[in-house]
Order: C-alpha cells, then sequence, then structure tokens
C-alpha cells in the first residue's frame, strides 16, 4: 500500500505543486502589478480632478471678493466681432434721401451718409470744395465787388441741417440780415462763403463742423453736424464811426 501509494503522491506532489503554484505565483504577481498601476491612474486623475476644483474654487472666492469691493474683473469674451456689411453706405444713403424727401429739400440738395462719426458728404459735379474744408455751389454770379472788412452786408438766407429740415429763415422772418464783416459775427464757415461773392449772387454754402457753429448747452447747435445755407447777398455798405459827445457809434450806409 505504502509503495503503491506513496510514489504515486510523490510523484504527483512534484509534478502537480511546484509548476502550479509557480504558475499562480506568476498570475498573482501580474493582478497585484496591474491593480497597483491602476491605482495609480485612479489617484492621479482623482489628484487632477482636485486641483481643478480648488483652482475654480480660488476663482469664484477671488470674484466675489472683487465684486463686494465693486470692482468689475475682466472676464472672457466670446461675442463674434461686428462685419462691415458693405450696403451700408448704399442703406443709409438711401435712407437719408427719404428723410430729405419728407422735409422737401431744394434742387441739388448734398446727401450726408453718417456712420458714428464719420460723415460722407455726396453732391452733384455742381459743388466745388475748397482747402478749408468748406463745400460750394455758385448758383448765380452777382455783379460790383465783393465785401471788405469793416463793410455791411445785407443778405438773405435759410439754413438747414443734414436731414434737410429748416432751422432758420430771414425770408420767413421778414427782414434781411446784415452784418459788419471782419467783426467775428459769423461763424467762420459762414463768413468764409460770403466774403468773395458780389451783390446779387446767390450760392449754396455746406459748412463742416469744424467751420461751424460752437456746440454745448448755451448753444442752438447740440451736436457737431455739418450746415447747409442758401445765401443771397443783396447789398454792401460803408461804415464810418460816429462820435458825438461821449457817445460813438457806427453808421452804415
Amino acid at each position: 500500500m505504502l509503495l503503491f501509494s506513496s510514489p504515486l503522491l510523490s510523484n504527483r506532489a512534484s509534478f502537480l505543486c511546484c509548476p502550479t503554484f509557480g504558475l499562480f505565483s506568476d498570475r498573482r504577481n501580474l493582478i497585484v502589478a496591474s491593480c497597483s498601476r491602476h491605482n495609480l491612474q485612479n489617484n492621479g486623475k482623482q489628484a487632477k480632478s482636485l486641483l481643478h476644483f480648488e483652482e475654480n474654487a480660488r476663482r469664484r472666492l477671488l470674484l466675489v471678493f472683487l465684486v463686494g469691493l465693486g470692482i468689475s474683473p475682466a472676464l472672457p469674451s466670446s461675442g463674434k466681432t461686428k462685419k462691415q456689411n458693405p450696403f451700408d453706405e448704399k442703406r443709409l444713403l438711401e435712407q437719408n434721401r427719404r428723410i430729405q424727401r419728407e422735409n422737401n429739400v431744394p434742387e441739388d440738395f448734398p446727401n450726408f451718409v453718417r456712420e458714428g462719426f464719420t460723415v460722407n458728404v455726396v453732391t452733384s459735379d455742381k459743388y466745388v470744395k475748397r482747402d478749408s474744408g468748406l463745400v460750394l455751389w455758385e448758383i448765380a454770379v452777382g455783379k460790383g465787388d465783393c465785401p471788405k472788412d469793416g463793410q455791411q452786408v445785407t443778405f438773405h438766407y435759410i439754413g438747414y441741417n443734414e436731414s434737410g429740415r429748416r432751422i432758420d429763415s430771414t425770408y420767413l422772418q421778414g427782414s434781411p440780415a446784415k452784418v459788419r464783416m471782419g467783426t467775428n459775427a459769423l461763424i467762420p464757415g459762414f463768413e468764409e462763403g460770403i466774403r468773395d461773392m458780389k451783390p446779387g449772387g446767390k450760392r449754396r454754402i455746406i459748412i463742416p463742423p469744424e467751420l461751424g457753429p460752437p456746440v454745448g448747452p448755451s448753444t442752438f447747435f447740440s451736436s457737431k453736424q455739418f450746415e447747409v445755407f442758401d445765401v443771397e447777398l443783396l447789398s454792401i455798405q460803408e461804415c464810418k464811426r460816429r462820435t458825438i459827445g461821449f457817445y460813438s457809434d457806427v453808421v452804415c450806409s
């Protein structure tokens, strides 16, 4: 019994136990190593998530602190940049023409294409632009001499804004305007436009903002715009200073 069973048990033990133990051992080591690597990966992901969470928490805390102090932090903007529409100028031109038609503007009235602070003046070939920026149309040439400093000019005028609405008219007032030249009584663009006119002459003057009236709450004009004036020069008078006792004035005739 012992001889029969012993060798079989001993041989089987030497054949099964040793190789089997080695196989199980390798698999166990492989599983342990795999689990270790998996645990390291999980730990790395958890560490990154924790850092991300902490960073977001710090940003939120800083944002709340700045808002509490009344400071507006600069946040990233994802808005799209507005592209220029090639049809904008045409659309604005048609809009200005429509408004001018409603205001019954006279013939060959200039158009103004305004976009923000940029204004393009659209006129016919009848208009001439000077180096100063003044634009004028010589409707009728008068006769005689041009006015000089110290002389008085008598003239009619109609004033328009960019939309063609009348802002002033001496015809409606019933009497012409009278102003001495060279006394700063006229805005620079108007005086330049009338200085080389002759009695009986008619002009349409387009005055740019830089040659126009001052802008402010104490003036008639509330914004910098182009002004259009139809001017008719009636006459030019010589002026002399008259002194009577302690009284002195200027007489024009």
